[in-house]
């Protein structure tokens, strides 16, 4: 630091009144710990652009704050920045080349227990091992940062986008996340919400359990094996999100009660929705569509409410196995796109009952390679006798009166959406 620099700021330390925050600026060539050091409880660390090689430890409430994006690089080892006060804020820095220890946990942004009410916003975090890991703190706000994982590293062995364990009123919002092992993963937290975040090329764009009364909304998960996972959780809203292209499900839904899942759009996935000891819950207003099967229906997951979604062309609408009829669409009825009954009142409503599975879905499902005959006489002969007659019906999802135009209008716009 330059003579002159250090009579400013000795000066304007002098000068500011008692009690005010500081805002001390580091160049390049400059020292950001030893800024961090010298400040005080509320001080703003500006860091203006430019590379910083440097480990940083934030160990009393204040702000770092990034002008015109500077670099904060670790050399590949340990935390590029680690949290260990209440208060913190971290806006529009680069953050980068953390070390690739997953025993140690290392990330671009490490948040420690007890580090209450953080701020992370507008960063950069690219080839780190985690992006940011937030742990046993209460009122995080993670807001639009982008999150770039190690692309050299396979999948199995990087970390995840976001990390978010045992905190309490957690927001994330806003953020794009891509090649990490899954986008944002979740456990044993509360009362969080989830909004508006982009989220594609990973294992699982959400790995989600444990977390209980909290939000997703408006979350877009694409072109990876997985889109949301929703596991071992209850009163969950899960709204106006995207999933397509993924090689799996868009929505898992496993040991799941008491939630809504309404709006959303599942295209041009392995499965559109994966159900599995799933009760108690509502799923309505969704869209599905051009998926390999619509939805997988498992473990139970009969005493859900299913109404009003569109199922469209679907290669294979619904893959249930049960021993009796669940049966959907008993308040407003649901579009299937295969359904070949008739409205003779012009109600806008079938006449006929809708029978997703029948005997040659089963026998398919047991003998794969009868796919190959599905469009022979005799399968569509035996498909047609199976429904004539009760006693060759097998079990299925029904809907006793289905719509016979979809709710959505715009369905068309996503279909043939698929991975690239």
């Amino acid at each position: 630091m330059s003579v002159l620099r250090v009579c400013a700021a000795v000066l304007a330390a002098i000068l500011a009144p008692p009690g005010q925050a500081y805002v001390r600026q580091v160049h390049p060539g400059e020292s950001i710990a030893e800024a961090i050091r010298q400040a005080h409880a509320g001080d703003t660390v500006q860091v203006m652009a430019g590379t910083y090689n440097e480990r940083l430890v934030i160990d009393k409430p204040l702000q770092l704050e990034g002008v015109g994006k500077p670099t904060i690089a670790a050399g590949h080892a340990g935390d590029v920045i680690r949290v260990k006060a209440q208060d913190v804020a971290i806006r529009g820095l680069i953050v980068r080349d953390s070390g690739t220890d997953l025993g140690a946990q290392n990330a671009g942004i490490y948040v420690m227990p007890g580090s209450h009410r953080i701020v992370i916003a507008n960063c950069d975090l690219v080839t780190n091992l985690f992006g940011i890991w937030v742990e046993q703190s209460r009122g995080a706000l993670l807001q639009d940062n982008l999150v770039v994982g190690r692309r050299d590293m396979m999948s199995q062995m990087r970390g995840n986008g976001i990390q978010v364990y045992n905190t309490d009123d957690t927001q994330v919002i806003g953020n794009t996340i891509s090649y990490v092992r899954d986008g944002i993963y979740v456990d044993y937290s509360r009362h969080a919400t989830f909004r508006g975040n982009e989220i594609h090329d990973v294992r699982y764009g959400t790995h989600y359990m444990n977390t209980h009364d909290s939000t997703w909304e408006g979350n877009t998960v694409r072109q990876s094996r997985g889109g949301l996972a929703l596991m071992e959780v209850r009163n969950l809203t899960v709204r106006n999100n995207v999933a397509w292209g993924n090689e799996d499900h868009g929505i898992m839904l496993r040991t799941i009660q008491d939630s809504v899942i309404e709006n959303n759009i599942v295209a041009g996935n392995g499965r559109g929705f994966f159900i599995y000891d799933a009760e108690f819950n509502t799923l309505r207003g969704n869209l599905v569509i051009g998926n390999r099967t619509g939805v997988h229906l498992t473990a139970g997951s009969s005493n859900n409410a299913v109404d009003g979604n569109d199922f469209i062309h679907n290669a294979e609408q619904v893959k249930f196995v049960a021993s009796k009829d669940v049966e959907w669409g008993r308040s407003q009825g649901n579009y299937w796109s295969n359904y070949s009954g008739w409205d003779q009142d012009n109600d806008g409503y079938g006449d006929v009952l809708y029978q997703a599975n029948d005997v040659v879905d089963r026998l398919h499902w047991q003998y794969p390679l009868l796919k190959l005959l599905l469009s022979s006489p005799s399968v569509q002969t035996l498909r047609f006798v199976s429904r004539q007659f009760p006693l060759l019906r097998a079990p299925s999802v029904v809907d006793k009166h289905p719509r016979m135009q979809p709710w959505h209008t715009d369905w068309r716009k996503w279909h043939g959406r698929q991975a690239d």
